[in-house]
């Protein structure tokens, strides 16, 4: 299974919106430097599929890829058919391993109202990165074994 990275986006908050960036270097074991969801736990790097972002549009929300709080946002990949444990290269060397599908959201963030819903606790997934590099917009993602 192959796709493509559509946006990359962080924030130096929690539960805002994030803004997009052209690249962004993953560190092993921590997340997407400069983004405030990075650290040692298992939930480094959170990703959503723009197929996912879509079906908000056709809802008729205004939004774009990083205004549900995803890093990664991917295109031609089903994220949803993945599992704990599966392994995601993206580009030339970074290495993600799954390690959550979804979340329980207890309260309703900013997102939530900014967006009038938020599609992360059904169709977001997070990665812990097992081997980091610099990410681009337009790098190939891939499941591997």
């Amino acid at each position: 299974m192959k796709g493509v990275i559509k946006a990359i986006s962080i924030s130096e908050k929690k539960g805002t919106q994030k803004q997009n960036v052209e690249q962004a270097i993953l560190k092993d074991g921590y997340g997407i430097m400069g983004d405030a969801h990075a650290g040692c736990g298992h939930r480094q790097v959170s990703l959503l599929a723009e197929e996912s972002i879509e079906k908000m549009r056709l809802k008729g929300l205004k939004v774009k890829e990083g205004d549900f709080a995803e890093n990664i946002t991917t295109q031609g990949i089903n994220l949803l058919s993945l599992k704990i444990g599966d392994k995601l290269k993206i580009g030339e060397t970074a290495l993600l391993e799954v390690s959550q599908m979804g979340k329980v959201c207890h309260a309703r963030c900013n997102i939530f109202y900014q967006a009038g819903d938020c599609i992360m606790p059904r169709e977001g997934i997070f990665a812990r990165v097992l081997k980091g590099g610099i990410v681009k917009i337009g790098d190939r993602l891939e499941v591997i074994d």
